[in-house]
This record gives C-alpha cells, structure tokens and sequence, in this order.
C-alpha cells in the first residue's frame, strides 16, 4: 500500500525554523514528484513546494521563496521541507503529496505567481501542524 507520512510540524516563534518531513512506504520516493501543501484555518488547501522526480528541479510559492527549501533523500525516501524565517502566516497543517509523473505540474496565476492543483496529485499523506506565534 503506497502511503505517505508527514512529520516535523511544532510550535514555533516568529523569525524561527522547523524542518517538515515526508516519508514514503509501499513505493520508493524517487519514483514520484513530491509536492507540499498546506491549510491554513478557515482557508482552502494551498501548494508550497514541490520536488521533479526525474531532474530534481523545485518550485516555490512565491511567499515561500527565499525562506523555504525542499530536497529528497531517496535512500531515506524522504522528501523534506527546510522551512526558515517562519511568520504568522505560516500557520497551518503541511501536507505532502506523490504523483507518478516526473514534473511538477506548475501553473502561473494571473499575479505571476505559481501555483499547482490539488487534484494533480492522487496520494496524500496525514498533515502536521505548525504553529508559528507572534
């Protein structure tokens, strides 16, 4: 069974760092792209990060861009998401996600950002929660 496990989420201060990890069982995770979501209360589920399978190349959500790092470590099969500089806004659940095919589907907004669906990706792993105090 291809499963998917976030770890890493906490309480913490302004300004500070946590590292968010995602662990793949049932699959290998450089057989997939990864990518990472998060919900804030009361909003929708919004893309992150996100990791190409085949050349490794990532990509950012502009608010994380700069402060927010994704790597893999396929020995491990771990995906992780370095994130620094945290600010209140960064609260939420964080969710990683696999997808078989070998790039990020990146879209770009209308305000130039970038931006991937949700429903590009068909394996889900339980979120944790950051909670990033003022």
């Amino acid at each position: 069974e291809v499963q998917l496990q976030a770890s890493g989420g906490g309480l913490v201060q302004a300004g500070g760092s946590l590292r968010l990890s995602c662990t793949a069982s049932g699959f290998t995770s450089d057989d997939y792209q990864i990518g990472w979501f998060r919900q804030a209360p009361g909003k929708e589920r919004e893309w992150v990060s996100c990791i190409n399978r085949a050349d490794g190349r990532v990509y950012y959500k502009e608010s994380a861009k700069g402060r927010f790092t994704i790597s893999r470590d396929n020995a491990k099969k771990t995906v992780y998401l370095q994130m620094a500089y945290l600010k209140p806004e960064d609260t939420a659940v964080y969710y990683c996600a696999a997808d078989k095919r070998e790039l990020c589907r990146v879209l770009i907004t209308p305000d130039l950002d970038l931006d991937i669906r949700s429903e590009e990706y068909d394996t889900w792993g339980r979120g944790t929660l950051v909670t990033v105090s003022s």
